[in-house]
């Protein structure tokens, strides 16, 4: 089904793999007439050469990226705004997109939702940019209509911002790295290694996106196949799926860690463009006669079935088939993950959801942007068609991606295909992927075409003893367990037809609703601020010597964003630092926000003039301890604060509140033995933060434990990567030491956190 290169390979002619060895250079001889070197093979990916066409640093192993476009949702761009605004922005200097997906509520926390609306259309208008108000696209589906490009890259401050399968490469990152965009400044990477995705085959009926999507995720996530990589989807398998389809697998290569992605495009991606009245900016994308890849995965998309994800990761795959035949060894094995990620906190078990011998689910939901898609809904509608979901607690929530979507299921009669059998259809939102929407009830268990299920996504909370949990599927399968009123079902049992349905879009929609200032800023426009947005607080340069206490130690394999800050309905305090920065962690450490606060006081009394001995009474010993070595250390020249252990944190979203609470709260450092992803750690440095690393094994500190950490400025200042520190015994009196690295940083990166963070660099060197 899957397989996997041990290392590099060639693609010939986009058709033919050669894998990378001794012999590589004959065959390819042979085969082609062409003596090509690895290094020039490297630059034959399409994904070079797009990157080639952005870079500014004139050096390919060095870049410096400007993006042609921004997108952001309305969890992001108030934050995104206001650090620009602090910075000296004036205006936007490329198309920035302003969607309202998330935030689309209105009803928690009185008027802050449509408040921050309101904010971002009055910077749409001062600033030059597009805003699309609520409900009418989510922010992936409204990039695919609107802005993508053949060869054009984005750049988006949510993790799925994907368009590869359009030829367009683009990247999900944290805020600040929008707002260097914003500001004129580069996106700064390493060239990226590229790692192809050849296709073969044709899927058989009833399998989906979602179903090839999750089978990749499941072989390359654990092992990091393509972490920080682009993954380039090539071959003859291409050219079977419709440009939905290739569209739905492409928006979750998120999940696998990649950077990014881009896909060859042909006829049916020029179609796509037709459709929405963009044929101009289709442009064919294939790899050179001779291209080299980092590694290859083979995909033949015939032997895919369906798939599942069970939780509470989307790299817990099983066919559903596996699922059904295997359901006390797997739902055992879903159980004892479970004990993992949810720290034991309440109990967990799925065995009451076998009913004899079958697998009940509780709850169907095709959203967003993976589910919610014109091909996925009318799939699912062609499913339903004649059937009913029952009076019993099982529910099914449909969610089209945009409004010209929903218009064209009204017009098709997909729409009142799925209304009849009792399903709801509801518009353009995002919250089932994040917790804020369709909530199931406790214990209950719900299918989901959308991109996650981490824990906590569906609306749990474990600290009140709630727990329900998702799994992943495609839309198509979710109709098929619908039709069967809650029984886990294959959509390759269903032996009915699946029509293929011309799209047809209707532009109207978006001229009748969308403000689009066609880039031209309007500087007399008053922003309107709404009583929960505020500015960021004051934050200090880093000092030439640093005190942290350990203030959470976290030990999961792998910890999310989700878990850093939560999602749901924290959201809509995303435009408030210190309020929302209450709620970091607080589902998995319900202590870390008191214990940071309470080591934050010296820090601000430090700040204000004042002797931090005074506002916390361990300042005094610890310093005592360590002025028996350094004796130059004193108030004035060290720095106090909170710093955090996970082993492998920052799975999961790109929201940069994952790092910016931690620093609110007077974080100025996080230690870990990897960082799940370039864009979490990105976030730690755009915020000022040292994004350290201490090898596997016993850590030489413990929860609550301070470590002291000398002339950490001047180490940053002299590109020092290993850091020596210390752990300080107040009751032994002593210092022990252990060393810590930091990590490649580009000099941007350690100007940033030298300056205390993003805000602080471009507000003095403006």
């Amino acid at each position: 089904m899957i397989k996997l290169s041990e290392g590099g390979a060639y693609l010939l002619h986009g058709t033919e793999i050669v894998p990378d060895g001794a012999e590589a250079a004959a065959q390819i001889k042979s085969r082609t007439g062409m003596e090509v070197s690895k290094e020039e093979a490297a630059k034959n990916t399409m994904a070079y050469g797009i990157l080639q066409e952005h870079n500014t640093s004139g050096n390919m192993e060095k870049l410096k990226i400007k993006f042609d476009k921004l997108t952001s949702h309305d969890i992001t761009f108030v934050g995104i705004i206001q650090t620009a605004r602090a910075s000296g922005l004036q205006k936007f200097p490329i198309p920035y997109v302003l969607t309202n997906c998330h935030n689309s509520l209105c009803a928690v926390g009185g008027t802050i939702n449509e408040d921050d609306h309101m904010f971002g259309l009055t910077c749409a208008k001062k600033y030059g940019g597009v805003y699309v108000p609520p409900h009418q696209a989510v922010i992936h589906q409204y990039a695919r209509e609107m802005l993508a490009g053949g060869g054009r890259m984005i750049l988006g401050s949510d993790s799925h911002t994907r368009y590869g399968a359009l030829g367009t490469m683009a990247m999900g990152e944290g805020g600040p790295e929008l707002v260097k965009q914003l500001l004129s400044q580069t996106y700064d990477i390493n060239m990226p290694g590229v790692v192809g995705v050849y296709l073969t085959g044709t899927p058989v009926k009833g399998v989906g996106p979602q179903d090839v999507a999750l089978a990749i995720i499941g072989a390359v996530f654990g092992n990091g196949y393509v972490k920080n990589k682009v993954m380039e989807f090539v071959g003859p398998g291409v050219a079977a799926l419709s440009a939905d389809f290739r569209i739905g697998i492409d928006v979750m290569t998120t999940e696998t860690t990649c950077l990014s992605s881009i896909w060859q495009t042909d006829d049916q991606i020029k179609e796509f463009y037709d459709i929405h009245g963009r044929v101009e900016e289709y442009k064919e994308l294939n790899p050179g006669e001779v291209a080299y890849y980092d590694g290859m995965i083979t995909v033949d998309l015939s032997e895919i079935r369906p798939m599942i994800a069970m939780p509470f990761h989307p790299s817990n795959t099983y066919t559903i088939d596996e699922v059904n035949d295997n359901l006390k060894d797997v739902l055992h094995d879903v159980e004892e993950r479970a004990k993992v990620s949810l720290d034991g906190a309440v109990p967990y078990s799925l065995q009451d959801k076998v009913v004899d011998g079958r697998f009940m689910v509780d709850q169907g939901i095709i959203a967003g942007c993976a589910g919610g898609g014109f091909e996925n809904i009318c799939a699912a509608a062609d499913i339903l068609r004649g059937s009913y979901i029952g009076a019993d607690g099982f529910t099914l929530s449909v969610y089209p991606a945009s409004m010209p979507v929903y218009m064209e299921l009204i017009k098709n009669g997909c729409a009142a295909a799925i209304l009849e059998t009792g399903a709801v259809l509801k518009t353009a939102f995002c919250g089932p992927c994040f917790g804020a929407g369709d909530t199931p009830a406790n214990n209950a268990f719900s299918i989901r075409h959308s991109t996650r299920n981490f824990p906590n996504r569906e609306g749990s909370k474990l600290q009140n003893g709630q727990i329900s949990s998702v799994a992943l599927m495609d839309a198509r399968s979710i109709a098929a367990t619908a039709a069967n009123k809650g029984m886990l079902t294959p959509a390759t049992q269903f032996d009915g037809e699946i029509g293929k349905y011309k799209y047809h879009f209707d532009a109207n929609i978006y001229k009748n609703r969308v403000f689009d200032s066609k880039g031209v800023a309007d500087e007399s426009v008053e922003i309107q601020f709404g009583p929960n947005i505020k500015d960021w607080p004051a934050m200090g340069a880093l000092p030439d010597n640093l005190v942290l206490r350990v203030v959470s130690e976290i030990h999961d394999p792998v910890t999310t964003t989700d878990e850093l800050i939560p999602s749901g309905e924290t959201s809509s305090y995303r435009s408030n630092p210190l309020g929302l920065a209450e709620f970091a962690l607080s589902r998995k450490d319900p202590e870390y926000v008191g214990r940071a606060k309470d080591i934050q006081r010296a820090e601000k009394a430090r700040m204000e003039g004042e002797h931090p001995c005074q506002a916390h009474p361990d300042v005094k010993p610890v310093m005592n301890v360590i002025k028996k070595t350094y004796a130059d250390a004193s108030h004035e020249n060290t720095g106090f604060g909170s710093t955090i252990f996970a082993v492998k944190p920052g799975d999961g979203s790109a929201r940069e509140q994952a790092a910016s609470c931690q620093k609110v709260l007077g974080g100025w450092a996080n230690i870990a033995n990897e960082y799940a992803t370039k864009r979490y750690r990105s976030n730690l440095i755009n915020w000022g933060m040292l994004p350290f690393l201490i090898e596997e094994g016993e850590l030489p500190f413990k929860n609550l434990d301070y470590l002291f950490f000398p002339n950490i400025r001047q180490a940053v200042e002299d590109k020092v990567d290993m850091i020596k520190a210390y752990k300080v015994s107040i009751d032994e009196g002593t210092l022990t030491e252990f060393t810590l690295r930091l990590g490649e940083l580009t000099d941007e990166e350690r100007q940033i956190i030298l300056k205390g963070c993003l805000i602080n660099y471009n507000r003095v060197d403006a």
